[in-house]
């Protein structure tokens, strides 16, 4: 896969926090417009892997890293805006995180903060990004309530509408369903699989069905390396690596 055909190109990535090394030679293709499913055992990298692909490991002070992430073509580490870089590279966390304000101002704060004003440009990105979201028939009554009365699910669901209200390319997503129920995780799973028509998203999670289900391709971490990464289907019915087989049958994690 050539730079100009992958969303993300990886190439020989270590990353350090302080004297430990957490990432050790990381390369990878990640193509458009598909799910990409990062999996291993805690401390194994992903979710640092995960967070350097919009630079957020930058806001820890004893973090360092080389090699070569490109987007689009583009180092990210190169003369690029990290504010811009983190528009295009959208982020949903573990436990959802909205705002102390309505459900209305959380899915439009991004907009506003880019300085836009027009009141109707605002509420056609609020209804358009929570419908995305599959939340709009939910809330649309209660958008003027506090984001903070509804459901974990829901909450996390908005998250990801005020991230896609930044028309991000590529939504970055760190065990977004860790926290929640059994139904709650099967609606943000069903959405994954809608939002891959228009974004590129990356997820990190523990649980393997859940990768199994939702992602054409998965990404294979132990102690910071990356074992093995292909077709789902593949890694899961015939993995390459004697450990990427030990993980998925359960002898160790």
């Amino acid at each position: 896969m050539s730079d100009l055909e992958g969303k993300f190109v990886v190439k020989d990535l270590n990353l350090w926090y302080g004297d430990f090394q957490a990432l050790k030679d990381i390369s990878m293709d990640i193509p458009k417009k598909e799910v990409i499913a990062c999996i291993g055992p805690s401390g194994c990298g992903k979710s640092t892997f995960l967070r350097n692909l919009n630079r957020m490991n930058d806001l820890i002070d004893i973090c360092r890293w080389e090699g070569s992430i490109k987007i689009d073509g583009e180092d990210i580490m190169g003369d690029i805006d990290v504010t811009e870089l983190r528009t295009r590279v959208g982020m949903v966390f573990q436990k959802p995180n909205p705002f102390p304000m309505s459900i209305y101002e959380n899915v439009v704060y991004g907009p506003k903060m880019q300085g836009l004003r027009d009141k109707t440009q605002l509420a056609e990105i609020g209804e358009n990004s929570l419908k995305k979201a599959a939340l709009w028939d939910e809330v649309k009554d209660r958008m003027k309530k506090s984001a903070l009365g509804l459901s974990g699910g829901q909450q996390q669901r908005l998250c990801i509408a005020r991230a896609i209200a930044m028309e991000p390319e590529v939504i970055l997503m760190d065990e977004p369903t860790s926290s929640l129920d059994p139904i709650a995780t099967q609606k943000i799973e069903a959405l994954v699989e809608e939002l891959k028509k228009d974004y590129t998203i990356i997820i990190v999670t523990h649980a393997m069905h859940q990768a199994a289900r939702v992602s054409d391709k998965t990404a294979f971490f132990l102690l910071g390396e990356l074992i093995e990464f292909g077709e789902t289907y593949q890694i899961f019915h015939d993995p390459k690596q004697q450990e990427t087989n030990d993980y998925i049958h359960g002898l160790f994690g």
